[in-house]
């Protein structure tokens, strides 16, 4: 069974990040990497947020805090929009022109609906195949990832725990993936 991983080189976050940026232009599969990398939310939570959640039609001006409840867990959620978020908010508003019930990420064809998961996955693993990324690639990934260069800056890991809502420090220590090439670095570090 495969093990979902997160993309830890920053070089390669980066050319994951930029497929939908510079080699196939698509700013709707751009948002949605830069959204869930920034968010910490798994894909089905990303997939039905709607132009309201985030942005402010009355006062024209993006929401300082994404609001949701999870479908997995039905706990309620409070995200924060980050710089990168909001940048890449706006360059997809400039193009959608959106009305508040819209979806960020509604499918080609049906724009009442957002795409499906499974299309998620697709762009996802096209992104993952260019930046050379192991086979272990996919939407879980993206949350992975925010967890594992959260942790690597400093984050407290029982603060995560809390941000991904998790039952147990076992299930965050598994998110984290750590390996222990990250353990010998604790060793290293250390020079009492």
């Amino acid at each position: 069974m495969s093990k979902t991983q997160p993309i830890c080189q920053t070089s390669q976050l980066t050319k994951f990040k930029e497929y939908y940026l510079t080699e196939q232009p698509n700013l709707r599969n751009y948002t949605m990497i830069i959204l869930g990398l920034n968010t910490a939310l798994r894909i089905g939570d990303i997939l039905n947020i709607t132009w309201d959640m985030v942005y402010d039609f009355k006062n024209r001006q993006y929401r300082p805090h994404l609001f949701l409840t999870e479908q997995k867990t039905g706990k309620k959620a409070i995200i924060a929009l980050n710089k990168p978020v909001k940048t890449v908010l706006e360059m997809l508003h400039q193009v959608q022109m959106p009305q508040p019930d819209s979806y960020l990420f509604a499918g080609q064809k049906n724009k009442s609906c957002p795409i499906s998961r499974f299309q998620a996955y697709r762009i996802i693993k096209k992104a993952a195949a260019y930046a050379c990324l192991p086979e272990h690639v996919s939407c879980h990934s993206l949350r992975k990832t925010f967890g594992y260069h959260a942790w690597k800056n400093g984050t407290p890991p029982a603060l995560l725990m809390d941000i991904f809502n998790h039952s147990s420090y076992q299930i965050t220590k598994r998110y984290l993936c750590i390996e222990q090439d990250d353990k010998d670095d604790v060793f290293r570090r250390i020079n009492l």
